[in-house]
C-alpha cells in the first residue's frame, strides 16, 4: 500500500488538508462548519488548548496538530485540524 511511513504521512495529511479548508470554512466530507479561533492556552499533558472564537471560548483537542499560544487554528467537531496562516 504504502512504501515508507513517509509516503503514509504525507497521504494522511494531504487527505486531512482536502477534508477541510480555511478558506471557506466548511468540511468537504460533512460539510459541518470548520472556526477559525486563536489558541490562549495549551495544556501539553491534556493534548487540549483554550480557543478563543468570537463567539466565546472552548476547549479543543489537539490530537491531529501541535499548537502554540498565540496561533491560529481551524477547530471541526471539537478538534483543532490545522494551523492557519494569517492572511
Amino acid at each position: 500500500m504504502f512504501s515508507s511511513i513517509t509516503g503514509r504521512a504525507r497521504h494522511e495529511q494531504n487527505a486531512r488538508s482536502e477534508r477541510c479548508d480555511a478558506v471557506d470554512e466548511r468540511c468537504h466530507l460533512c460539510s459541518d462548519d470548520a472556526v477559525v479561533g486563536r489558541v490562549t492556552f495549551v495544556d501539553t499533558d491534556g493534548r487540549t488548548a483554550t480557543v478563543n472564537f468570537d463567539e466565546g471560548s472552548a476547549t479543543v483537542a489537539l490530537d491531529l496538530i501541535d499548537a502554540n499560544v498565540g496561533d491560529r487554528v481551524l477547530v471541526h467537531m471539537g478538534f483543532a485540524i490545522e494551523r492557519v496562516e494569517a492572511s
